[in-house]
């Protein structure tokens, strides 16, 4: 195979090349482009490297005008538009398969390669991971490497040559690329994640459907990472607060709409007790405006660029959605209390039930009322009645439930008896409300895992949870988690339900249960560290720069000072590099160069390669001047060939040599006859 793609002609192998560089820029877009275009870009590509490899002429313009129409009109069909994002994305990857087709000059391989730039670039409207960041590394020393092999039109040069001076140039552009990533002012966040698509995958949401879903993927994408100013709490106690879920409709919880309520909401009424955890929060975009705190937290989180606030229902919430990694830090309590302590009309809102819904799990609770053994029994001790029949009556949690028809608590009571966290704690508040109790769903995360490498404590989507409120006198909301009845190593301990690993996984674990382990940590530590340095490195942290170097109180036209300022100085250290290099250049080679250019401005011709005694020969026979300044001229360049290769040349005579030439007649540029 390689001896021959070797013996192929050199614009063979550097179309392949070429082709094989866009496929691997345009590769990571593919589960975000429309279906029809990356099946259109692999059919081009390979269409243009079956040309190459054949020598075939490329395929003519009609050819060409026709299947630039189809793509527009399917962009158009696809997106409704030709402009914005998505569809800018999709068609820049059709033009840029379609311009490989038309390659027939170096102009056109321009065009290749800037369009190859520009969708490079692309990849991270969609994503700015670490591993996307190295892929487009590569790509870009790809696309340099082509348009450096494109200057070479000599001969067949070997790639690796051409590889070697692009990744000189990307060596000496990276800190130019690093200063302006430094100082560069982030006036406004450049773009946008993508927003929430549904699907059933386990994280946080804005309302929860229960039943609706018959499997859940466990997500393992990063939510948010956390580092401990001392020992964290137990991990049964790591309960970041999401949204707070209230109104049910017999399908769907969502949250109490105050807005509509004759009556303002209940006050947090918060008490906090015992010492403060102190942590540092590194949130993922999430498109949404919550800030996940550690329950409960009753002092602001400090971060920049928003402004928090805390719900009534203890939620803190900023005042635009999160688009950008953030970083804040916050002071919470696991010892709390909060709410009213005495039944106050509000809490009626918490013990409403949809009319036709449920009628078994109705009955249920009106026969435990009426059951002896529970006469005068307080509402903690309801609790634990119904927490003790979750341990007993063999309910199970599992991430394939099945789909759930309209009686979805009935079902899980009495049918399935099994669930995950959402069917369990939607089963469990209504069995309360319908018990007279006031109870409600807390959303968010619950657990995580602490990495050893950089001792960051991991919170992944799958440890998204569901659990209960419910309002006891005297007590205020208190926290009950139904799910620890039925998966006690849900909440306790490190052990989750995983989803099916892929092959590479399930190898590692056969061979190395601890080494897939730690191979997983350290990368997550080095996801986490490009987190941190880069992703993270927001407008806040470039003027706290400043201020570390002086500024009291600096804003982004002092970022554009100092990176103007470092501009101009670069200029001038480039500056006095040249004029040291000039310097340095062979004073001899210098001053003739000086008198070819004089001889060339009177229409000699000469080049920096031809030597004097041949510069006077040609002046004698190709300029029209007079004898004595000819004869000047001559000699005065016999005598710079003397200074050059004379056995012995005398002293100082470089330096006469320099000023005769400031006086001699140089002839000029001759005139253009008038008409």
């Amino acid at each position: 195979m390689l001896r021959a793609l070797k013996n192929l002609p050199r614009e063979a192998r550097d179309t392949l090349f070429l082709l094989a560089v866009i496929a691997w820029v345009i590769a990571p877009q593919i589960n975000n482009l429309p279906q029809w275009c990356s099946a259109l870009a692999a059919s081009l590509l390979l269409w243009r490297g079956y040309i190459a490899v054949r020598g075939l002429a490329l395929p003519s313009r009609w050819w060409m005008a026709s299947l630039l129409a189809l793509a527009t009109g399917a962009t158009y069909f696809t997106h409704r538009t030709l402009l914005g994002q998505e569809a800018g994305v999709t068609y820049v990857v059709v033009l840029l398969s379609l311009k490989t087709l038309e390659m027939r000059s170096q102009r056109d391989a321009f065009v290749v390669f800037f369009l190859g730039f520009f969708t490079l670039l692309s990849n991270f409207f969609v994503s700015q991971s670490l591993p996307i960041a190295m892929a487009m590394l590569l790509g870009l020393l790809g696309l340099l490497t082509s348009l450096v092999n494109s200057h070479m039109p000599v001969g067949r040069p070997p790639l690796m040559q051409a590889a070697k001076t692009a990744g000189s140039m990307a060596l000496l552009g990276a800190p130019i690329m690093a200063v302006l990533f430094v100082l560069f002012p982030r006036i406004a966040p450049l773009w946008g994640v993508p927003g929430e698509a549904p699907g059933a995958r386990s994280g946080l949401s804005a309302s929860m459907q229960v039943g609706t879903i018959a499997s859940l993927a466990l997500d393992e994408s990063i939510a948010m990472r956390v580092r401990f100013d001392g020992a964290p709490p137990p991990q049964s106690e790591i309960y970041f607060r999401g949204p707070v879920l209230t109104t049910f409709d017999g399908r769907e919880w969502r949250p109490l709409q105050n807005s509509l309520l004759p009556r303002p909401p209940l006050p947090a009424d918060l008490n906090v007790r015992g010492s403060a955890v102190s942590y540092q929060v590194t949130l993922e975009p999430n498109n949404r405006p919550w800030i996940m705190v550690l329950d409960a937290t009753d002092a602001r989180p400090a971060l920049s660029g928003y402004r928090a606030t805390m719900t009534p229902d203890l939620q803190w919430v900023a005042d635009r959605p999160i688009t950008e990694l953030v970083r804040y830090t916050a002071r919470s309590h696991t010892a709390f209390r909060h709410g009213p302590l005495d039944r106050v009309g509000g809490l009626q809102d918490y013990l409403r039930l949809p009319a036709n819904f449920n009628p078994r799990t109705l009955q249920l609770a009106t026969d435990m009322r009426r059951d002896p053994r529970y006469a005068g029994a307080t509402s903690e001790a309801m609790v634990d009645t119904v927490m003790e029949r979750l341990r007993t009556g063999g309910y199970t949690y599992t991430l394939e439930p099945g789909v759930f028809g309209m009686h979805t608590a009935d079902e899980f009571w009495f049918d399935r008896k099994t669930g995950f966290c959402e069917h369990i704690a939607s089963s469990f508040v209504l069995l309360m409300r319908a018990l007279g109790i006031p109870a409600r769903i807390v959303t968010g995360y619950q657990g995580g895992s602490a990495n050893a490498v950089d001792g960051f404590w991991t919170v992944r989507q799958s440890d998204a949870h569901a659990w209960a409120e419910v309002w006891m006198a005297g007590q205020g909301w208190v926290r009950v988690d139904p799910t620890s009845a039925v998966a006690p190593g849900r909440i306790g301990s490190l052990v989750r339900l995983e989803a099916p690993r892929n092959a590479l996984a399930q190898a590692l674990a056969r061979v190395s249960p601890a080494f897939g382990v730690q191979l997983r940590a350290l990368w997550d530590a080095a996801n986490n560290s490009w987190n941190q340095w880069v992703l993270n490195y927001s407008q806040s942290k470039q003027l706290n720069l400043l201020r570390n170097l002086g500024f009291e109180s600096p804003s982004w036209e002092d970022l554009a000072t100092v990176l103007i300022a470092l501009i101009v100085a670069a200029s001038l250290l480039g500056a006095a590099w040249t004029l040291w290099e000039k310097h340095r250049q062979d004073p001899w080679l210098r001053l003739l160069h000086r008198a070819g250019q004089r001889l060339r401005t009177a229409g000699l011709d000469v080049n920096d390669n031809t030597p004097p005694r041949q510069m006077a020969g040609l002046l004698r026979q190709s300029l029209p001047i007079d004898p004595v300044t000819l004869a000047a001229l001559a000699d005065w360049l016999l005598q710079m060939e003397a200074c050059r290769y004379a056995a012995a040349p005398a002293p100082r005579q470089l330096g006469t040599l320099e000023r005769e030439f400031h006086r001699l007649p140089w002839p000029t540029a001759p005139r253009k006859a008038t008409p």
